[in-house]
């Protein structure tokens, strides 16, 4: 399997109240396991989130006839927000977590390190960005863009050439804890990568692989994303990864003054 690898504060949040019903619905049929996404200690309570929005009810998934999940109340919360620097070690934690029990490859230098440094990987380039999802002081998500398209060798030369780095946005290390899955999470942070890539501009594509010996990873991306190569059917079965190409959302008419970096920051809309 082949993995890739100055902080803006964040400025505002969306509240997510256990998933919308469509969101719960999606988890429910992927079976709410890992939706692996590669490339290439946790936050505390009290830092300001803004304005949030909150999604979806409880009341909306039961209707939807999908009931909570033991263990969590009808009013658990998750915010869905751009990574700062304190939350750096949260995230790692979650990332190191998953490459070690979900990928089972433990880490490899040359696949995870961003996993090392999130920072220089994603929240300084100002094209990059590093989402979070925070519940009750903890970090239990997360998921990236990254400026940067499959590499060859070991991809193929000719996915390689469709997603060139600079003009593809690369959504990467979508992980959400084992806990904290079936809440829609994943596809949440799918739907606010994709409309981060298009604020930023200059993205002319949005690609993913995904390893698809993790369990749910490949019906997730199916559910959402367009198959470019699986690697399974090329001679020798290639790396076993799965390319997928994601539909780049219009781009939001820029702000007076607005750049990527202001645009990282900026609300993004309820999803709806």
């Amino acid at each position: 399997m082949q993995e890739e690898a100055e902080v803006a504060p964040a400025t505002s949040a969306t509240t997510v109240t256990a998933g919308t019903a469509a969101d719960r619905a999606d988890a429910h049929r992927t079976h709410g396991d890992a939706a692996h996404a590669g490339t290439p200690g946790s936050s505390g309570p009290g830092r300001t989130h803004g304005d949030a929005g909150r999604v979806g009810t409880s009341g909306d998934v039961e209707r939807a006839g999908f009931p909570e999940r033991a263990g969590f109340p009808e009013d658990v919360e998750y915010v869905v927000r751009t990574a700062t620097a304190d939350d750096l070690g949260g995230a790692r934690a979650v990332m190191l977590d998953t490459v070690y029990r979900d990928l089972k490859s433990g880490y490899v230098p040359r696949w995870h390190a961003d996993i090392i440094d999130p920072g220089a990987a994603y929240l300084r380039p100002e094209r990059c960005t590093l989402l979070v999802v925070e519940h009750r002081g903890e970090i239990v998500a997360t998921g990236a863009v990254r400026d940067r398209g499959p590499q060859a060798p070991p991809n193929p030369p000719w996915v390689a050439e469709r997603f060139p780095s600079g003009t593809t946005a690369q959504l990467c290390r979508i992980y959400v804890r084992p806990e904290h899955r079936r809440h829609g999470l994943a596809r949440r942070l799918v739907r606010e990568l994709a409309e981060f890539a298009a604020r930023a501009g200059g993205y002319e594509a949005l690609y993913l692989h995904t390893d698809p010996a993790v369990p749910g990873a490949e019906p997730f991306w199916r559910s959402l994303a367009r198959e470019v190569c699986d690697e399974r059917t090329l001679p020798g079965g290639g790396q076993g990864i799965v390319h997928f190409e994601l539909p780049l959302p219009g781009a939001a008419p820029a702000s007076a003054g607005g750049s990527a970096r202001t645009s990282r920051t900026a609300r993004t809309a309820p999803a709806h």
